[in-house]
């Protein structure tokens, strides 16, 4: 299902059932006046019945016999798909046709790309490739889909990708949270490493997703709002906190729209669509969380609880986020805080205001009680208010 390409067209063409190339411009106009940019996925392999196979059939790979050899990853067997032969003999040709698939979304008005393995591709073309697009298009987004190993991310980041998917689906536990985040916004690799964390994707549902219902979805899903500048969702299986898998020790969909047409109901009482929502919007509103850089976490007596904060470059906006990573079991413990790290004195009370249920809390010290239970929503994101007024603070003192 993944091939791309019909009868009817190649990777430049839409797909009759689904209109055309006005009805994509109006598309992309209306998403506009919602404030929304539409990215485009690119694959770069094909359908048997795509016309490159006809009209270029030196492009691909053939077997002993004359036929095409389609894409294995043994022991599975992708007969639908053709991948392209990027050590052909005519490969300058392949190169500018791939490229010009590139352009031609961007003269339709896509410059957001989320490119689908390519650290399957040879690194040269695609250092080849971006390059020149950004020369004529800086603005352009290219976001690297690469679950592989991390050396092979990080060349891909150095070749020109924007972003780069990350681990975080597989960091569960406080320790392997505490411990992935550091690196990725501390170690040196920060200078070219833009990381993309991602809870679900239509290939992926994590076991602790299957297990842990939706207690686990919102958890994780204030985890990815908070600890990194970009993230995402497989919007409408995670916002009904689809959690079945295919089989057991399976992390595939069992319903999966890889292979099926799905209608949603987002309007359903258990949806996290109000959630996203929110949490999106506090996104918008404070700076600290618009960085990978400034993450730093904070001791809790609890493993089941973690805690972290981010602050703006100023230092006038600090956003502290407490977690309960257990998706069954209140959980309690006690923070604590640098206080002079914030701007705060151990002498002076001071203010913290969730920004999620709105609720406010009166703190005084380095040490404060938190109790997060999964069933309501597990996590606080807290905006730090350095200080609570007193009768000095006002004119009439004076």
């Amino acid at each position: 299902p993944w091939g791309i390409g019909a009868a009817a067209g190649g990777h430049k063409a839409l797909h009759p059932d689904l209109g055309t190339l006005e009805d994509f411009r109006s598309l992309l106009e209306r998403a506009r006046e919602l404030g929304i940019e539409l990215a485009l996925d690119i694959a770069f392999q094909c359908s048997p019945d795509h016309p490159y196979v006809s009209e270029h059939p030196e492009w691909f790979q053939h077997r002993p016999d004359g036929s095409i050899q389609y894409a294995e990853n043994p022991p599975k067997k992708y007969q639908d798909i053709y991948p392209f032969n990027f050590e052909t003999g005519a490969w300058q040709e392949l190169w500018h046709e791939l490229k010009s698939v590139m352009d031609f979304w961007i003269e339709q008005g896509v410059t957001i790309f989320r490119v689908d393995n390519p650290h399957t591709k040879p690194f040269a073309f695609w250092e080849w490739a971006i390059q020149r697009i950004k020369v004529s298009h800086p603005e352009a987004i290219f976001l690297a889909e690469a679950f592989t190993r991390p050396r092979v991310m990080h060349r891909l980041a150095k070749l020109g990708f924007s972003q780069s998917y990350t681990y975080f689906t597989w960091r569960n536990t406080k320790h392997e949270l505490t411990e992935y985040f550091t690196a990725l916004n501390h170690d040196a690799s920060r200078e070219y490493f833009r990381p993309n964390v991602w809870p679900n994707t239509p290939d992926i549902l994590h076991e602790h997703l299957q297990l842990g219902g939706r207690p686990a979805f919102v958890s994780r899903l204030v985890l990815a709002a908070t600890l990194a500048a970009n993230y995402g969702i497989y919007g409408p299986a995670y916002e009904l906190s689809e959690n079945r898998p295919r089989e057991a020790g399976s992390e595939e969909y069992l319903d999966s729209e890889k292979y099926q047409i799905r209608t949603w109901d987002l309007r359903r009482a258990d949806s996290l669509r109000g959630l996203i929502t929110r949490l999106n919007a506090i996104r918008r509103e404070h700076p600290a969380l618009r960085s990978d850089w400034n993450v730093r976490f904070h001791p809790i007596d609890n493993e089941q609880l973690i805690a972290y904060s981010k602050s703006s470059d100023d230092g006038e906006d600090a956003i502290l986020v407490v977690v309960n990573l257990d998706p069954f079991h209140v959980q309690t413990g006690w923070v604590e805080l640098p206080l002079a790290e914030f701007g705060l004195t151990p002498d002076h009370p001071f203010q913290v205001h969730d920004l999620l249920s709105g609720a406010r809390y009166i703190w005084e010290g380095a040490r404060n009680y938190v109790s997060l239970d999964p069933q309501t929503v597990p996590a606080h994101v807290f905006r730090v208010l350095r200080r609570v007024r007193t009768e000095r603070d006002f004119d009439y003192f004076m």
